[in-house]
């Protein structure tokens, strides 16, 4: 007599490992976040100074334009100077896919297109200026006074869970 594998003692155990896996896999992977967008809309830094009685606006020391990596990426980013010191990265009418853990990350690393470039920038140095605030939108990300980001002259959208960069920009 052939017993069935239907059976409570063996459907029990396997039902409870694949909801087990299930949840795990949707925990790490996230998949709702590839059908939903989170779009923000910061103005950009307009703290002026008053220096020897003219106005001083935030300067523009760096910018770059995005190019795709692992996703498909577009928008502007630029690196700013305040006139009390302060420096802001903002990045500026981003378009680029939602993911887990993502970050913004000042690097060392040479913007590199295809698929070559999509993981080198967690080779060499980095400055992590926190979660993506959102995966379309302009936002800022003010860089901590301590940060020494001389020699960092790039930028990307860095996907922590996976490591892998969504886009990046070179700063000029």
């Amino acid at each position: 007599m052939k017993k069935s594998l239907l059976r409570p003692a063996v459907v029990l155990p396997v039902l409870a490992v694949l909801i087990v896996v299930i949840a795990a896999a949707t925990y790490w992977f996230e998949p709702w976040k590839l059908v939903v967008n989170k779009t923000v809309d910061e103005a950009a830094p307009t703290v002026s100074a008053q220096v020897s009685g003219q106005k001083v606006e935030p300067v523009v020391v760096a910018q770059g334009d995005f190019i795709s990596h692992e996703h498909e990426t577009t928008g502007k980013v630029q690196l700013l100077r305040l006139p009390d010191g302060e420096q802001v990265l903002r990045i500026i009418d981003l378009d680029t896919s939602n993911g887990p853990l993502l970050k913004v990350w000042l690097t060392d690393a040479p913007v590199i297109e295809g698929s070559d470039g999509w993981r080198v920038f967690d080779d060499g140095r980095h400055e992590d200026l926190g979660e993506l605030k959102g995966n379309k939108g302009s936002s800022n990300y003010p860089i901590p006074a301590d940060a020494d980001i001389s020699g960092l002259n790039s930028v990307t959208i860095w996907c922590d869970r996976f490591h892998v960069s969504f886009g990046a920009a070179t700063l000029t």
